[in-house]
């Protein structure tokens, strides 16, 4: 890369002031790429709390997450940036058992299906998948076997392909529920290649779906063992907590109830112009390590009147995609057209209920697209041993509303009632009646749910968005709108692209 001497570089890191904007994962992990090579960083984050979609919340006492739970082991990005941050003993698996499904037409809930492949199954006969399809689903899905391999070919919608393939009971009942959990999304505008590579190239070579998802099970046999997410015993908000610390070591400024308004260019670098909104700034390197977002936070300090605009060598924009674009468009040519972004509520609840004791429902249930309100819950303290301790009898779960095409039933009420909308779904998803003198706390949170990779066409509207941004000089975008959703997606893109800008601003000619 250079000769040059390791004085010369530091002092040339130590000259730029790079400032992100946005203080979820993604934000965070670029500015810490920064901040560790000895550049100035500032980031500014509009709510009062680091994290993004990261989140915790408390609820009589007990510390819960209420945005992301755990973090997918792929690629082991988020486990590797886990035990950089100090936090290796606090990973746990997840418990209590698998997840079941509710709302199968003519049929009692019942446990989702082991082996499949985003519900596909790799043996229609199999016992659970008979309950949820019923004979007739199973007698349609095996026709998949007797077509002829010629009609294969490269379907790219996952629910074309299963509905052609396998029926539309394997779709509605099977598919539908995993790719509406886990994408908000309906099969139909699910890339196949994305969602699920090497199936093509499977059906291809057998000939059949259910021998596809069967001969990649057999492929990832003895691969990589050990569960498909972790969570951190005390919540993921540790990992926010651990990032903030560090770049506090670093000397970075963080900036929260700080809202970036507008970029402009100021030679090669920029200004940033910002609004306060009611709190003060803080130098994260003179924060308390130990406390919480209080030490970055004065919640009743007055907003001051237009700020002067920051001045920065570079830029890392670290939003939502709405967010992001306002600051974009002025600057980069060539965005492609925003994807959708549902905003998702979970409402998370404190109850006092010994019926749950026995886990009814494992570790949470999935729901049939139309058959109820919430798309799904997570029995949380049935699924994390952790919080199972520290609520001490008591037991916490979350209820998720909102997808694709759909707005969350709760957006329109006020936090009581979406409570009770909440405690009513828990009731029918976990088949216990739950009284409302049971309810002894709640939480709600929104979030705008980033279009997942695996979307048809999702790729290429990344693709476009990242070329035009990356011929903009001094400038990154990073977060989930453009890496994909999930930590295990965020934090490598967040790291790369970091590290293209500090390429760019240290070795440059």
């Amino acid at each position: 890369m250079s000769s040059e001497h390791p004085v010369d570089i530091a002092a040339r890191a130590a000259e730029q002031h790079v400032v992100v904007i946005g203080g979820g994962i993604g934000g965070l992990v670029a500015a810490r790429e920064c901040a560790k090579v000895g550049m100035r960083v500032t980031l500014l984050e509009a709510e009062k709390q680091l994290g993004g979609s990261i989140r915790t919340t408390e609820l009589d006492g007990i510390i819960v997450d209420a945005g992301a739970e755990s973090f997918a082991t792929r690629g082991g990005h988020v486990r590797a940036l886990v035990d950089e941050l100090g936090l290796a003993d606090a990973v746990v698996p997840p418990e209590g058992g698998g997840a079941w499904l509710s709302g199968i037409p003519g049929a009692p809930d019942a446990p989702l299906p082991k082996g499949g492949l985003l519900g596909i199954p790799a043996n229609p006969f199999q016992e659970d998948v008979r309950a949820i399809i019923g004979w007739r689903g199973v007698w349609r899905a095996y026709l998949d076997r007797l077509r002829p391999p010629l009609t294969i070919g490269h379907q790219q919608s996952l629910g074309r392909l299963v509905t052609t393939r396998m029926g539309a009971r394997v779709r509605d009942r099977l598919v539908a529920p995993v790719t509406a959990g886990v994408y908000s999304a309906l099969p139909e505008d699910v890339d196949v290649e994305i969602a699920a590579p090497g199936l093509s190239a499977a059906l291809t070579r057998v000939g059949s779906l259910s021998g596809a998802v069967l001969a990649l099970q057999g492929d990832r046999a003895g691969k990589t063992p050990g569960a498909a997410v972790l969570g951190i015993d005390g919540g993921m908000g540790r990992i926010v907590e651990a990032l903030r610390d560090e770049l506090a070591l670093f000397g970075a400024v963080v900036r929260t109830g700080t809202r970036a308004v507008r970029l402009d260019r100021s030679g090669e670098g920029w200004t940033v112009a910002f609004e306060e909104l009611g709190t003060v700034a803080a130098d994260a390197s003179e924060s308390d390590a130990a406390g919480g977002d209080d030490t970055l936070v004065t919640p009743d300090a007055p907003a001051s009147d237009a700020p002067e605009p920051l001045t920065a060598t570079a830029v890392v924009i670290a939003t939502a995609e709405p967010s992001a674009r306002a600051l974009l468009t002025p600057h980069v040519t060539g965005l492609s057209d925003p994807g959708a972004a549902p905003e998702i509520e979970i409402v998370t609840l404190l109850l006092d209920a010994p019926e749950l004791d026995s886990a009814p429902r494992g570790s949470g249930v999935l729901t049939v697209p139309g058959s109820h309100t919430a798309k799904a819950l997570t029995h949380s303290t049935a699924k994390w041993g952790w919080l199972r301790r520290a609520a001490d009898g008591r037991h916490v779960v979350r209820v998720s509303f909102g997808t694709q095409g759909e707005a969350a039933a709760t957006a329109p009420l006020d936090d009581a009632a979406a409570a009770r909308l909440a405690l009513s779904e828990a009731s029918a998803l976990l088949g216990v009646r739950l009284r409302p003198e049971q309810l002894r706390a709640s939480h709600r949170a929104r979030f705008v749910q980033s279009q997942p990779t695996s979307l048809i066409g999702a790729t290429e509207r990344r693709a476009a968005v990242r070329e035009a941004v990356r011929n903009t000089p001094r400038l990154a975008v990073v977060g989930a709108w453009l890496a994909g959703t999930g930590l295990a997606q965020v934090v490598p893109d967040a790291a790369e692209e970091a590290d293209r800008l500090r390429s760019q601003l240290l070795w440059a000619r």
